[in-house]
C-alpha cells in the first residue's frame, strides 16, 4: 500500500523509535512489498514546521522488520527529532505500471457508478484483505443513499472500467448490495 498525501508527493513510509547509539531508526513501510522501500533513497518529510529532505545512507533488516540511517542524523539525540515523520517522495518516482493497473493513490477520490449509471459515491480508501483488495466508497451529497459500501477490486468481473481522465470507476454492483 501506498498513501497519498497530496498531488504531487506519496508516502512510502514512516520512521518509529530510534535504534541504538549510532542513529538508526525503526523503518515502517507502507509499500507492497515492504522491502520495496529500499528502492528509494531521498525522501521529503515535516520536521517540526520545517519541510525537510532525508537522505537513507543505509538500510537492513532485523528479523522481519527494517531499521534506517539517514546522513546527519548520527546519535540518539540527533535521530530522535526523526520519530514518527512520514517518508514521501514525488510521484513520478514510481515505477510505470502495465496496462490496467493503477497504484491506490490513483483510485482514491475517484467516483464510483455501476453499469446502471448510478453514483455509488467517492472511494474513500482502500483495504487488503489478502485474498483481493477491497474499494471503501463513501456516499456524496450527489450519490443515490447514504450508504458506505465495500466493493471488491475484482478487475474484469466486479471492476468494468478505470478511466483516470474522467476520474470514475465502473463496477457491476447493485445498489443494494451490502445494505
Amino acid at each position: 500500500m501506498v498513501n497519498v498525501t497530496g498531488s504531487d508527493r506519496i508516502t512510502l513510509g514512516r520512521l518509529g523509535k530510534v535504534h541504538g547509539i549510532k542513529g538508526w531508526l525503526r523503518l515502517y513501510s507502507y509499500t507492497d512489498p515492504a522491502l520495496n522501500i529500499i528502492e528509494y533513497r531521498r525522501f521529503f518529510t515535516t520536521l517540526g514546521q520545517q519541510h525537510a529532505e532525508l537522505v537513507m545512507d543505509q538500510v537492513q533488516e532485523q528479523g522481519s522488520k527494517l531499521i534506517a540511517h539517514f546522513k546527519g542524523y548520527d546519535d540518539p539525540e540527533s535521530a530522535q527529532r526523526l520519530v514518527g515523520a512520514e517518508l514521501q517522495i514525488e510521484a513520478g518516482e514510481l515505477p510505470e505500471l502495465e496496462n490496467e493497473e493503477f497504484y491506490w493513490h490513483q483510485l482514491i477520490g475517484l467516483t464510483v457508478t455501476n453499469s446502471e449509471g448510478q453514483l455509488l459515491g467517492n472511494v474513500d480508501r482502500l483495504l487488503e484483505t489478502g485474498a483481493n483488495d477491497v474499494l471503501v466508497v463513501k456516499a456524496t451529497a450527489t450519490s443515490i443513499d447514504k450508504h458506505e459500501r465495500l466493493i471488491p477490486y475484482l478487475q474484469g468481473t466486479v471492476v468494468k472500467r478505470v478511466d483516470l481522465e474522467r476520474g470514475n470507476i465502473e463496477v457491476e454492483w447493485d445498489a443494494d448490495y451490502l445494505l
